[in-house]
Formats: structure tokens, sequence, C-alpha cells
């Protein structure tokens, strides 16, 4: 038969499986031998038979019996004595902490027999004091009524008796309340086991509640493991005024000091603490009114810190100045304090380096280097959409890039919000404080951009209706116009209206000492994604090691380009491409000389043009009109020009390293800017180290033709004159055939670089720009796991990757291998990278820390 219950002196903290956090806990607390009032826990394994069968099993119903007569003969009381009850309170504790997902039940055993024993043992104000609070937790659990009724009945009392809070009722007041609220509840079992055992099936039912569900979703928690059920003995706070309760955290869980942080109130219950009804006083008063318990409690504190090597959130009642610890847990925290608990900790001989850095979650990092909204502050919130860039930012609201560029360079703060965004809004993302999208994924252009610049962005909001025309949005019946105030949190999704108070990131010196801390750890290397020199640059500060991926195209759209990059594109003539492409020549060169300055000694990698053509075409009547003008051709021409570069598929059209077989001359125009602005700088005396990427490749003769066509013209003629230059050229695996042929690929590619953006898509057969209408959903339905533009899909995707790394590495062994999709900045994914023997990940400037952590992570957990 197995074994259902435990009691507290059988358990150990090892058991979280089996008797959950709490109960884990407490049977480790109690061999330890602090204060814990005794009790038995019923297994995860009892709630996930009820929660399968909708009956709590026999077996379960007779073993609790039996631990109940245990109970009783420890404590010197029977359950459901009149004279002498013993009282229980019944609390739900699954393996993982999940603080108010799921249901307690205070002073179970009272009913009409038992409080006249209570009221004998103690007085009749705080028999019924715990009557009513009994009535009130069984109402809400067992029979599901709102907690609001009951307040409701509470409130009526206290204006009759002109009390003002519940304190201030005596047993009368208290006595009317009680039969008011079991009018509200109706039948309750008057047998204290019948009402124990309603009560542990009411909280293995609260496992698959709303919120418990909920908070498992957004804490990527699984929702198989259920709850398990603590029933413990009581002690009372709410005897006098030399009794109270109390919440204590043994480190400032906000800020990570070294000293004791929580609240308690006198005379009170565990629920009036955590609940509101009464302000509670600080945790430094308790030294002030009764400083031998408070000693005894740091004294708690210091033992439970030693035990489990971590902030404690602890529960404890005084009963009659006696302290008791009703539960430990670990702390929740802000992501700055978990650094400098994490960081004093091992200062302070507790924990490891290595346990150190397995203490900060990469999302915890992701906050610190982001402004975010207080939150502490109340905010109007109009809807919720993909939080596609953390951080948080507020602006006044436009719908125009050209407008949100203007309005920038007159530094005023503007949220550019769109229905998605093109390369074309690349100067109004770089202008606005951030960017709001009705459209697109984790992973669409403003997702993408956005992260890039370190700039907040929450995409696919569709609930939002946007009307450019009118320069408006609605979203659920309310509508927000141009120059309207909002604020965009890019680390929850969160849409608000109005101007929400944000906290400015902080990188503090503990902060630089874990991450230096991780860089001793790691194997892999940590490289960045970057445009631009202010990119690259800030990427350094963050410790990048390189630039794994450069995109050329993001460079065309700066002022006094793009009309050269029109011309380029719609010329028809060689002569007239030559002419427009011998223009930007320098433009591009001048690019690349800034980030070989700045990447001095580290790898530049630059990807040749990637996006179709049709992205960079003019579609407004002006621009057309001007280009025109300039070709000296007619506007109708122009447009024709534009239709044909149009197509039904552009993400599998005429893109990549099509393009460059295609119009050779446009690589060659980029291959020597690289060159030449490589060898410039190199001879300002500077280290240069080009790496020049194909990108879209999926057949070797793709490299090889590109190889010929463009790289060894430009070469040969370059070199005729010039000294040598080292720089390699590779490719990007972003097409499945790819992986598959990587042997082959290698032959010619220098180094392979994973774009796992368009491998996932390619892959999935999922457009980037639209999973937010289905993915969504499949989410919520089970059909996935995770969103895989947000994660890596490790047995798909995945497989892919370690495919073409083995099969590249079996031609050629000292293949370079890296990844530069976003995943190169999450961790799970950082760490599959690791074991999938990857040399380095390349992410956005603002995700490298996060890279560092993970990656060093990664050899940490492979020790373990």
């Amino acid at each position: 038969m197995s074994k259902f219950v435990y009691s507290f002196d059988e358990g150990n903290a090892d058991m979280k499986e089996v008797l959950g956090g709490k109960g884990s806990n407490l049977a480790e607390m109690t061999s330890i031998g602090l204060n814990v009032p005794p009790g038995f826990t019923v297994t995860t394994e009892a709630c996930l038979e009820f929660l399968e069968k909708k009956v709590l099993p026999d077996e379960v119903n007779e073993q609790m019996k039996e631990y109940m007569k245990i109970l009783e003969e420890k404590m010197g009381q029977n359950f459901g004595d009149p004279d002498d009850p013993l009282l229980v309170s019944v609390r739900s504790g699954a393996a993982v902490s999940m603080p108010g997902m799921m249901d307690t039940i205070l002073n179970l055993g009272l009913n009409e027999k038992t409080l006249q024993g209570l009221i004998k043992k103690t007085d009749e104000r705080f028999a019924y004091d715990s009557y009513r609070r009994f009535i009130n937790m069984f109402g809400e659990v067992v029979r599901g009524i709102p907690h609001s009724e009951f307040e409701k009945m509470m409130n009526q009392v206290k204006d009759k008796r002109n009390a003002e809070k519940d304190v201030d009722l005596d047993a009368e007041g208290l006595k009317e309340v009680t039969e008011k609220y079991k009018k509200l509840v109706g039948d309750i079992p008057s047998d204290p086991w019948d009402q124990l055992i309603e009560a542990t099936k009411a909280v293995f039912a609260s496992w698959d509640n709303r919120r418990a569900i909920r908070y498992r979703e957004l804490n990527d928690l699984s929702h198989d493991m259920g709850t398990a059920v603590n029933v413990q003995t009581m002690v009372y706070g709410n005897t006098g005024d030399d009794s109270g309760s109390g919440v204590a955290f043994t480190r400032d869980p906000s800020t990570g000091e070294n000293q004791l942080y929580g609240e308690f109130l006198r005379n009170a219950q565990g629920e009036d603490v955590v609940a509101g009804i009464r302000t509670p006083l600080d945790i430094s008063e308790l030294n002030e009114l009764w400083p031998d318990i408070y000693e005894e409690l740091e004294d708690v504190c210091k033992i439970l810190e030693q035990k489990y090597k971590d902030m404690q959130d602890l529960e404890f009642t005084i009963e009659e100045r006696e302290l008791y610890i009703l539960q430990t847990r670990t702390g929740k925290r802000t992501p700055n304090a978990a650094v400098k608990i994490a960081h004093d900790m091992h200062d302070e001989g507790i924990i490891s380096k290595k346990e150190a850095i397995m203490r900060i979650e990469g999302d915890q990092v992701e906050k610190i280097l982001h402004k975010r909204i207080d939150p502490d502050a109340e905010i109007d919130k109009l809807t919720q959409g993909l939080n596609a860039s953390p951080g948080a930012a507020s602006g006044k609201v436009v719908f125009d890039s050209d407008e949100a560029e203007k309005r920038g360079a007159e530094d005023e703060a503007v949220i550019l919000v769109r229905p998605e965004t093109t390369p074309d809004d690349i100067h109004g993302l770089a202008a606005a404080q951030g960017v709001l999208t009705s459209r697109g994924g984790m992973t669409s252009h403003a997702a993408v951009v956005a992260r890039g610049m370190g700039e907040p962005c929450v995409a696919g909001a569709e609930e939002i209706d946007i009307d450019l025309q009118n320069e408006s949005f609605e979203v659920n019946g309310r509508k927000v116009q141009k120059n309207d105030l909002i604020t965009i949190d890019g680390t929850t999704g969160n849409v608000i209206l109005g101007e929400a108070p944000l906290i400015d990131p902080e990188f503090s010196k503990e902060f630089e000492k874990l991450l230096g801390w991780a860089d001793e750890i790691r194997k892999m290397g940590v490289w960045t994604n970057a445009d631009t020199p202010k990119d690259a640059e800030q990427a350094l500060e963050f410790g990048a090691e390189g630039i794994g991926l450069c995109r050329t195209e993001h460079m065309f759209f700066e002022p006094g380009r793009l009309e050269v990059v029109h011309e380029m594109i719609i010329a028809e003539k060689d002569e007239q491409r030559k002419k427009a492409l011998d223009e930007l020549l320098p433009m591009q060169k001048k690019d690349f000389k800034e980030l070989f300055r700045v990447m001095a000694g580290l790898p530049l990698t630059i990807r040749l043009l990637d996006p179709p053509l049709h992205e960079f075409a003019p579609t407004d009547r002006r621009s057309q009109k001007e280009l025109a003008k300039k070709m000296d051709t007619d506007i109708e021409t122009i447009k024709k020009r534009v239709g044909r570069l149009k197509e039904a598929n552009p993400m599998l059209g005429h893109r990549g390293c099509r393009l460059g077989i295609t119009y050779p001359e446009i690589y060659q125009m980029q291959v020597k800017a690289i060159l030449e602005a490589a060898l410039e700088v190199k001879k300002e005396g500077k280290e240069v180290i080009p790496n020049i990427m194909i990108p879209l490749a999926g057949d070797v003769n793709e490299v090889k033709n590109i190889k010929e066509k463009v790289v060894k013209p430009v070469h040969d003629e370059f070199f005729a004159d010039n000294e040598e230059l080292d720089y390699k050229v590779g490719t990007m695996i972003e097409i499945p055939r790819a992986s598959l042929t990587a042997d082959k690929i290698a032959e010619e590619a220098e180094f392979f670089s994973f774009g796992t953006n368009d491998l996932t898509q390619m892959a999935l057969g999922f457009s980037r720009d639209d999973v937010g209408t289905f993915v969504p959903n499949y989410l919520d339905e089970g059909v996935l796991d995770e969103d895989p533009f947000q994660v890596l899909d490790q047995e798909g995707i995945g497989e892919l990757v370690e495919m073409g790394t083995k099969r590249g590495r079996k031609t050629k062994k000292d293949l370079s291998v890296g990844i530069c999709g976003e995943h190169g900045g999450e961790p799970s994914s950082v760490k599959f990278c690791y074991k999938s023997d990857l040399d380095y990940v390349s992410c956005s400037p603002f995700r490298v820390p996060v890279a560092k952590i993970a990656a060093a992570q990664a050899v940490i957990e492979e020790e373990m």
C-alpha cells in the first residue's frame, strides 16, 4: 500500500516532490529542533489520485486517521473533544512555492460544542474570533463564496458598533458576525473529521483553480506536480496583547541588504498580516516591544539561512510570548536583490562562486539592465501584447516614423505605434522611446530591432485596432489618440494609459563581480548582434567578445542613403546600378570603419545584404516622383518596376545569397567596402578581424558561386595593389537543407552561424510575423510548451543545429560555429548551444550579460 501521509518528524527538505515545499520544510525545521507546531502532511501523490478519480482514496482517509491519533497523543488533546478541542490548520504546499495561489483553512475542528470548550479554556472573544475565521475560510475554500461577501457583513457589524477595525469588536460583536457568516455559508459539517476531509479535498482541488493555473503558466511551471496538504496544530496569535503573528525575510527582498525585514501584528492571526485588514508594524518594532522574542527570531533566521543557503521567507506566530515557526520557503526577491544576496552570501562563506552564479535567473538579469515600472505604482492597463523587448518607456503616441524621428530629435519622448514595422521605420524606431505593434511576433522586425537598440517593445497586441488615417487606436472600447500619453512595459507586455513611474536600471558592483565570476567559469564565447558603433560600444560595456551579426541593410536607411538605394534597386541598366553602387560604397565603408575601430582586436562578422529588394522600394508617390526625376523617367515606369519587385512569399523568395548571385555587383560593392575599411583601420594601428557572412545558403554551390564571382574578383583586384589581409568567408545556416548538407557546405565555408530565427520559421513552417494569431492559442492548448521564436525548439530545430555542427566539423575539424538568432540570449537555448559544442552565441547587446550567466551555468550544470 502506498504511503500517503507523513508526520513532520518523518520527512526532510529533500522530499519536496512528495511532501511539497511547505511540508518538506516543516519536516526539516522539526528535525533541526525549531519550535514548529506538530502535524502531518498528505502527499502530492494523494492529490494527483484525487484529481484523477475525483474521490479521496480510502487509504488516504485511513492513514489520515492514524496520523491524527499520533498528533492527539503528542498534544494531549483530542480532535473534536467538546471540553479541550484540538484545532488544526489545513494548508496547501506544492513542490514549488506558489504564494497565495492555493487555499488555507484555519481553526478547523470548531463547531457549536467545541466552541464552548474553547471558551472555557480561553475567553469568549477569542473563541468567537477563531470561529468566525473558520467559517469565513471554510465558506470561501470549500463552498466557493467570494471573500467580498464576508467583508460586507463584517463592515455592517463594525459600522453598527462604531468599530474602526476588526480587533475593536468585542465578544458580542464577533458573535453577531459569526451568526451572519453561518447563515451565509449554510450547512457546515459538525463532525470535525468531515470538516477535515472536505477541507483536504478543497485544497487538493485548488491546484486547478484559475489563479493557480495562471501562475504556473506565467512562471513556466509544470501542471502535473499537484499540491500536498499540511495539517498542523493551531497556535494562536490572537489570544491577546502578549501574542501576535508576522512574516519575516532573512534579508531585504527589495535591496538584498543583510538585515531582518518583515511585518507583524499584535493580537492577530497570520492572514491579518498578509490580507491588509489592519496596517502591520515594521518588524523592527518587535525589537522594541519584545527584544527577547526579536533576538530569538534573528537566531532562527541565521539557522535557516545556514541550512538552506539562501534567503528565507518565514511565517511566525507568537502565542503568549512563545515563538512558533509556521513555515519557511525560499524568498521571492527583486532582480537587484537576487544579485546582491548571491554576491554577499559568497563573501560570507555561505555559498561558492558557482552556487552564486546558479542563483541568478536570465529574466532577472534582463530586468536589471532596462528601465522598469515601479512595482508599487497604480496603473491603468489598456491591454497586453507580447513582451518582445524588455524595459519600460512612456511617451506621446505617434503613428508615423518620420514624425517620431522629428520629435525625437527635439528631445520629445514618443511611443511609435504601428500595425507592424518594416526596415523603412528604422529611423522612427531609433528616435522613439519604445514601439507598440498590433501585429507581429517575438522575432518580428519591431521586436528584433528594439532588442538590438535596447528599447522596449510590445508586439502583437491584437486587441488594438489602429486607425492610421485618423491617427488613433481603440482597445476594449477605449480610444487613444495621437499625443495621448501611454506607457509600454516590454518586460510584461502591458500597455498602460498615462505615464507610469519608471525606475532607472542599476548596474551594481556586485553585478559586475558576478559577471566576472561567470567569465572565469564559462567556456563558450558570447558575442553580440550590432549594426552601429553605438550598439557595439554598449555590447562591449556588457562584455561582448565580438560581433556575430552586423546587418548591412539597416545602414541603408540613414539619411541621404535611401534615395541612392532606391535608384540601385529600380535600375534596369547595369550602368545605372553601378552609378548608385559607386555612391553607396563610401557610405558603407565609413560604417564599417567605425565598427572596426570600436571592435579593435575582436571579430566583426558582417552579413551581406539579406532582405528582398521590395522592402527598400519607394512606395509613396512623393518618393516615386523624386526617383523618376533623378533617373530621367516617368512615375508610371517607376511604379511598374516597384510592382515587379513584389513577391507572393518574399521570405522564401529573391533574397539573401540569391540576390548576390543574380546581382553580383551589389555584393561586390559590400565586399570591397569591408576589405577597404578593414585595411584602412589596420593601417591606423588597430587589429581587425573581418568575417564576411553569406546569408540564406542552402547549397554548397551557392556559397561557391559567391566566393568565385563576388569575393575572388574583388580580392584579386584589391590586393593587387595592397598588402594582404586575413579574413574569413562563412555562411549563415538558416535553411534546413543547409544543416542536412553541412558537410558539403563546409568545403567552401570557413565558419557557420546558425540564424535560428529563419531556421525556426522554415523548419516549422511558421511565419514569424504572423505567429501572434495562433501561437498564443497553441500555448494555451498545450500544443506547444514554449513560443519557438523565444525559446529554441531543441527537439526539432535543435536537432538541425546539432546535425549541421557535427556534419560541418566532419569536413573541417576547426570549423568555427556560432548562433546569431535571438535565441543566443535566451538562457535555456544558450545552455543547449554549449551542450551542442558551439564556439559562441551572439545576441542583442542588452542580452549579453544574460548569455554570459547562462553560459557559465551550463558549465556548472555539466559538472553536477
